[in-house]
Formats: C-alpha cells, structure tokens, sequence
C-alpha cells in the first residue's frame, strides 16, 4: 500500500488537537516534501527521519514521498511529528502493518540513531488520547508524566526500532504504570516566624478563602519570609488542578513529574518583562501567572516591576485565565493563582516607622506609590502592616505562633465548607451569587452601607470586602457574618503603605 495514515497530537496552549499524517509514495524524482502549514523544525525532520529509519536499519523509498498534516489550516511546531512521519513511511512502503497504526497515537522526536526524545506537553496529548480511547506511543522518558492522565494508555519506547517490533508483534511493550512518588512534599513552616501575629492571622484568612494579599512595611521585617510559608497552609490540589498545572510546567520541563500535588510557589525577579509574567512569544507560552496555577506568585519588591507587567495582571486576576493573541494564534492559558505582593511604603523605606525617620520627600514618595494603580490595588483583598520585630525576640527566638500543620487543619476545614456552599473558595465566588453566599440582616447592611460611603469602596471592593467577610466567618465556624466580621474585613482594605 502507497498511503497511510498516522495518528499524532499538535500543540496549542494546553489542547491537543488530532493531526493526520498522511503519507503517499509516488513515482517519479527521489524528493521529500511536507506539507500542512509545517514550521521549520517540522520541515527539518525530513534528515531527521531518513538517518534514523536508516541507522535502524530500516529501508528509506527512493521515491517521491508526500507528507501531509492534516488539517492544513492547524500551525505544526516541534520535532513531536518526527515518529508519525517515520512511521507513516514504513507503513506506505511495506514495511509496518497499516491496521496496527489506527488504534494508537503517536509523538516523539528521532535521533540520528532512531533512538526517542522527549517531548513538551505531553500530558495535553494524553488527555486527548485518552478521551478518543486510543493508545498514546511517545518516548520512555515521558511515560511517567503521562501516566498521570487517567484511563490513558501509555506505550513508551526508547527507540523506534522497539516501537516497531511491538506494532509488529514481536515484541509486546506493556503500558506503562504510575509509580507513587512516595517523597513527603515539604513546605516552609510558619513555626519559623517570629512574631507579627496580624500577618499571620492575615496569611490564615488568605489561604482559606483564595484571597490576594499585600505586605508592606521597612526592609527586613520579613515580608518575604512570611509570603513563603503561604503554599504551606493552603489545601492540598485537587488531583484535576495537579494535573493542570504539571501540564503547563511540561511546557519547559518534558520530563519531570515530581511533587506534582507541591502547591507552586513562583517568584520572578523585578526585572521581568510583561511576557515574562503572562506569557508571549511569536507562538505563545505560559507565563509566570500560568507557571503558577493552583499556587502562589509572589511579587517581591512590587514598586519596580515595570508598569505594564502590573497591568496584564489585572484580567487574570480576574479571570483565572489568560488569553494571548498574536497574528495567526490565539491561545488561552490557565492562571488561577494568589497573588501575594510585598513592598516598602517609599523609596527609602522607612515612611511611618518608628524606629527609623524617612528621608523622602512627599513628592518622592507620591511618584512611589504612584507605580501601583490603583485598580491593581483594587483587586487585593487583604493589606498588612509588617512592623519590626524587637531585637530581644529575635535573639530569645521567640516562635510563639502555630505551626503551619496546625494553621491548614483550620484553613482546610473552612475551604471544605465553601466547597460545601458554594462549590468554590470564597474568592472565586460569582458576584451573582455573594447575596446568597453572605447573607446579611439590616444592621450589617448599615454597617458596610457607611463604610463604603467613608471610604469611597468601589462596587468591586465591597463584594471583595464581603467575601473577606465570609471567609473570616467560615474560620469561625459561624453561619451568619456578623459586624465583627465586617470590621476585621474593612481594617485588612483600610490600611495603605506608610500610613
């Protein structure tokens, strides 16, 4: 038979969507031509496959052979068709049985020798797989981060000459099988703090209901230490938010799967460019907001991030996603994390410490402040003053808070209860659904009425403020939010740097 057909997987953002490649032996001039919108890493698999398949020792068809990837409108990218083109051509030339292709899907990149690398995101390809019930075949080096996908078939080789021996049936490969990592995922504990019980008590609140937190105050009170133990208390990932995000990470790391359900923890630098954060590229990939789905990005030093990097945060705060569009792509990433920021109240660091006189002058300070729009402030729920620490606690190493364990006991039993409610955390709570979820008698109603007319709440701020409301009850096991509630949500909004 002169044609076959292949299955394979493209890749755009985290889909995976069905390519046929379709192969056609005709006479004629030697040549090798692929087409269906390659790129040029694809186009370049054509030495790729001849030396492999040759150095496998295979026979390559002095023939004309037409490659095609279907469907012709999709961009293809990536050494992943290296495998499907490879053994396409046997099957048009003979020498692989066509009916043992169609149940399996197929990637990988060759080698020179034949043997398989890895390749990116390949748990998207999995999942599809799966949902199509046909086998996945890639490279034994992905095998684990695939078998995370379940109900998929994995069939991983180191070689195409295995690969082909299997298909033949001569050779029967079994699927591969997910090996429990059995490492303990270790987190920074909170019993390291000294003092500053209000941030903590701040942290708790955060990590129960999924609210955005901003730490301020002079250098070296421990902003970022503090910041650091939030992955600690929050809940464990579900095994479906795991997995998306190991599918994000896969992007820049084909291989590695361990502490998989480890809440990440992501910390650019100041210097970040915008796509640096948010993802970009001529073909678009994940950003840090991205990187960090299911977990924590932390923005140290929040003042000298550029200002349009701060800005392209405000739609994935919003959204839990983030859509990147360019000429011929447009591709949607997820980007449900916290946002947790932390920064000094003015350029000398000092403005409204004790201990320290501030130096700036109030036009300095202004411009300071002024880096952060308010709109982006607008969308963090909880700001906290992070005082210094007395040297005698310090040196008397006076750890008098909880340990994180005992901290996430609470914090899971109060997210258990929004789950319970509403099917969310608190901080993802539609604005349709806040009057049903908070529930409020006449004198509350009064209470936050004032309050957001004295301190001029947006609409935004006070729904905001109302599921701060709702999370500070739920850890307090109470049914109804009562003005105590209210108040401790308003002192969080109230407070600004330096102030």
């Amino acid at each position: 038979m002169e044609i076959s057909v292949v299955y394979s997987r493209a890749l755009a953002g985290i889909q995976a969507p069905l390519v046929h490649v379709e192969t056609h032996l005709s006479n004629g001039l030697p040549a090798f031509n692929i087409v269906g919108m390659p790129a040029t890493t694809v186009r370049e698999s054509k030495e790729r496959v001849r030396s492999a398949l040759l150095n496998s020792h295979f026979s390559f068809p002095d023939r004309h052979i037409t490659i095609n990837l279907a469907p012709a409108d999709l961009p293809k990218e990536g050494g992943r068709f290296d495998l499907p083109i490879a053994l396409g051509i046997l099957a048009a030339s003979g020498q692989l049985p066509q009916e043992q292709l169609q149940a399996h899907e197929f990637l990988g990149e060759l080698a020179l020798d034949g043997s398989l690398r890895p390749i990116p995101s390949v748990i998207s390809a999995a999942r599809e797989a799966a949902m199509a019930k046909r086998s996945l075949a890639i490279p034994a080096s992905c095998a684990q981060l695939a078998a995370h996908v379940p109900n998929c078939r994995v069939i991983a080789a180191d070689d195409i000459l295995t690969l082909c021996a299997h298909l033949n049936g001569n050779c029967t490969i079994e699927p591969s099988v997910l090996v429990a990592d059995t490492t303990r995922v270790c987190y920074l504990d909170l019993d390291e703090i000294v003092g500053q019980q209000m941030a903590r008590r701040a942290l708790e609140i955060a990590a129960s209901g999924g609210h955005n937190l901003l730490f301020f105050g002079p250098p070296g009170t421990g902003k970022t230490l503090l910041a650091s133990r939030l992955p600690g208390i929050l809940p464990p990932p579900s095994p479906a938010e795991a997995l998306t995000g190991l599918a994000v990470r896969s992007f820049y790391n084909s291989t590695e799967c361990s502490e998989y359900l480890k809440r990440p923890f992501r910390r650019p630098h100041h210097s970040a460019s915008q796509a640096a954060l948010v993802g970009g590229g001529s073909i678009p990939r994940p950003g840090e907001v991205s990187l960090a789905h299911g977990g924590v990005l932390f923005l140290d030093e929040l003042p000298e991030f550029n200002r349009p990097s701060l800005e392209a945060l405000r739609e994935p705060m919003e959204s839990g996603e983030i859509t990147l569009s360019r000429a011929n792509h447009k591709t949607t990433y997820p980007a449900q994390f916290q946002l947790v920021a932390a920064m000094n109240p003015c350029p000398c660091g000092y403005a409204g410490d004790r201990d320290r006189t501030c130096h700036c002058t109030p036009d300095q300070v202004q411009r300071y402040r002024q880096r952060i729009s308010g709109p982006l402030l607008d969308r963090i729920d909880l700001h906290i003053d992070v005082p210094r620490v007395a040297a005698s606690a310090l040196l008397n190493n006076d750890c008098s808070g909880e340990p994180s364990a005992r901290v996430r006991a609470r914090v899971c039993s109060s997210r258990k209860r929004q789950i319970l409610r509403q099917g969310c955390a608190n901080a993802l709570l539609p604005s349709t659904e806040i009057a049903n979820a908070c529930l409020l008698e006449r004198p509350q109603k009064n209470y936050i009425e004032s309050a957001a007319t004295e301190m001029a709440l947006s609409s935004r701020s006070v729904h905001r403020t109302l599921r701060v409301a709702r999370t500070i009850a739920d850890l307090a096991e109470a049914t109804a939010i009562s003005n105590e509630h209210i108040g401790e949500a308003l002192a969080y909004r109230s407070r600004e740097p330096g102030q």
